[in-house]
């Protein structure tokens, strides 16, 4: 096992700045997904620790030991990538054996590491096709299993589930967690997919126009997201936002929509008229006779839960979560309740606390 440090990297592309100063430990055995929209850097970043981009500055220390300045091959890493990347004239078992025999180890060894990663990830029967007679999720094993065999001190994951139909990456999700967990091989997996992100990392880094917008464990970004940005893209559906105003000592806050919302919680930070944005998420909206009366535009059942869309007084947009089919009714009296608001800076997006 092998730490990871990153520290101050940035990348330009001419004059495009895709990366501004990440930084960012991990420790060994930790699993960390790197989670965001398209565009925001986070297969560049994987690909400069990877060593296949070079940074235009900061510096990258594998187990303690710098290695910016070093080839891909010679960092002791294994790269997943989305396409698989397997040699289509050679067996499955060639494949996986392919990078140890360039090494040169002996071929008891080859093996011997074949066979092993071949049991973990169930394709021993497979050896001997070749990858065109495989399907979509065999494939990902072989390359998994390429990977394993190196035996590196990293495992990177380039978006590897994102070619596999939705239940295929359910199932090949948990391996890939129970695979990492029982071998302890740090890890570095990117994905723009939330429920991805949330269950596949001990940690994740949400990545936004280049920067770290936040780092911490899935529990706690969705708990207390540390600005707008990452309130709205962790939570499926996405946290509802509302525009209000701070007033009487911070304790108060005036909705555009019209409903006033007290908090117990004491007084928050700036003067009465500051700008904020309150947010709260779908499945925190409560059902409440006497409450604010939402106008119901769409409803998505579900099964096990129902999605209700509506727009308050003021049009504001709001999406209720409730558990189990939705009621009946084309109006609904809804409470937003003070225990369940993020209260962010209305102009920065920044998160506020008491």
């Amino acid at each position: 096992m092998a730490s990871l440090e990153v520290s101050g990297l940035t990348k330009s592309f001419g004059a495009t700045h895709v990366l501004h100063g990440i930084d960012l430990a991990v420790e060994d055995g930790e699993m960390i997904v790197i989670v965001g929209a398209s565009g925001c850097g986070k297969s560049t970043l994987l690909r400069i620790v990877a060593g296949l981009e070079t940074a235009s500055s900061g510096s990258i220390r594998i187990a303690g030991r710098e290695v910016s300045a070093l080839e891909p091959a010679e960092r002791d890493i294994a790269m997943v990538f989305q396409n698989y990347a397997l040699y289509p004239h050679m067996t499955v078992e060639q494949n996986m054996a392919y990078g140890l025999k360039i090494r040169g180890l002996p071929k008891p060894e080859i093996a011997r590491r074949v066979a092993e990663a071949a049991g973990l990830l169930g394709i021993g029967p497979l050896l001997a096709r070749r990858p065109r007679q495989l399907s979509g999720g065999q494939r990902q094993r072989v390359a998994m299993g390429r990977a394993i065999v190196r035996e590196p001190k990293l495992f990177l994951f380039d978006e590897p589930l994102s070619n596999l139909d939705a239940k295929l990456r359910v199932q090949m999700r948990a391996e890939i967690r129970r695979l990492q967990r029982r071998l302890g091989v740090t890890s570095l997996f990117v994905t723009h997919d939330q429920t991805e992100a949330m269950t596949l990392g001990d940690r994740l880094v949400v990545m936004h126009a280049g920067h770290a917008a936040q780092i911490a464990s899935p529990m706690e970004i969705w708990a207390r997201p540390a600005d707008t940005y990452v309130a709205g893209f962790i939570g499926s559906p996405a946290m509802n936002f509302l525009e209000g105003t701070l007033a009487e000592g911070g304790q108060v806050v005036a909705l555009k929509a019209g409903p006033v919302l007290r908090f117990a919680d004491g007084p928050r930070a700036g003067g009465e008229g500051r700008p904020l944005t309150i947010g709260i998420r779908p499945e925190h909206v409560e059902l409440a006779e006497g409450g604010i009366p939402l106008p119901l535009d769409l409803v998505e059942p579900l099964g096990s839960e129902t999605v209700l869309h509506g727009r308050l007084p003021g049009g504001e947009a709001l999406v209720v979560k409730l558990a189990g089919p939705g009621p009946g009714a084309q109006s609904l009296p809804v409470a937003l309740p003070a225990a369940a608001l993020h209260v962010f800076d209305g102009e920065t997006g920044k998160r506020l606390d008491p």
